[in-house]
């Protein structure tokens, strides 16, 4: 699968191109909307990544001159979280909708469920339905749930979370959980992730009757169910 990524911020673009690789895409990259739209129209992409604020052509702009030619499916990546920003971009034709900062692991999620669609696949309806134990995160409506209760998470602790899930019974280093959670400019020296991850495991395990975010001394954190 070939994708298309049209992002203005070289470190972010790169970022995104590197994990997406590794994902197993065959991955292009454009730094602003008039070779972004020209590599949408003239290339084969199966899916493009627009960053809605762009130089040359702003992403609203491309969306409206790809339309115009082509379907491909477009996630398009912007700051802004009104909702009447998201509304502009699902109206001027996009796909999908994926608001800064988000989880790489939500994104490759959201990237396999509109390639199904286009390929005529019937999207699997917990594609975007995460599950371990008794706990259940649902990227689309950003909400998790543990044994029937909801946890009130931030945006950053539910990022955290969709990670470790995606992920579940692997071992995360801090590096690699701040290098996919957190902004590329990372500053590594900081307590940030081991003030998230107590946060987080106030709300995911100490009210419940055993943990599933456990801590391996020297190497990171692991979410995994060791109840049975």
């Amino acid at each position: 699968m070939k994708l298309l990524i049209v992002e203005d911020e070289a470190k972010l673009a790169d970022y995104l191109r590197k994990g997406l690789v590794e994902e197993g895409y065959v991955v292009e990259v454009a730094g602003n909307g008039i070779d972004g739209l020209h590599m949408a129209t003239e290339g084969s992409h199966d899916l493009i990544v627009l960053d809605a604020m762009l130089p040359g052509i702003d992403g609203l702009g491309l969306l409206a001159a790809l339309r115009q030619s082509r379907q491909t499916p477009v996630i398009m990546l912007t700051a802004r979280h009104r909702v009447e920003d998201r509304v502009r971009g699902l109206k001027a034709g996009a796909d999908d909708y994926l608001v800064k900062p988000f989880a790489f692991s939500e994104l490759v999620a959201r990237i396999e469920v509109l390639l199904r669609r286009a390929a005529g696949a019937a999207p699997a309806p917990d594609a975007l339905l995460l599950s371990l134990g008794d706990l259940q995160v649902d990227l689309a409506r950003r909400r998790a749930v543990r044994a029937g209760q909801r946890l009130e998470l931030s945006a950053k602790e539910f990022q955290l979370l969709t990670l470790l899930m995606r992920r579940k019974g692997e071992v995360l280093s801090r590096t690699e959980i701040a290098e996919q959670v957190w902004d590329v400019n990372f500053d590594h020296g900081t307590n940030v992730i081991d003030v998230a991850i107590r946060r987080l495991r106030g709300k995911l395990d100490l009210p419940f009757e055993h943990p599933l975010l456990h801590t391996v001394r020297g190497m990171g954190y692991v979410l995994e169910d060791r109840s049975s």
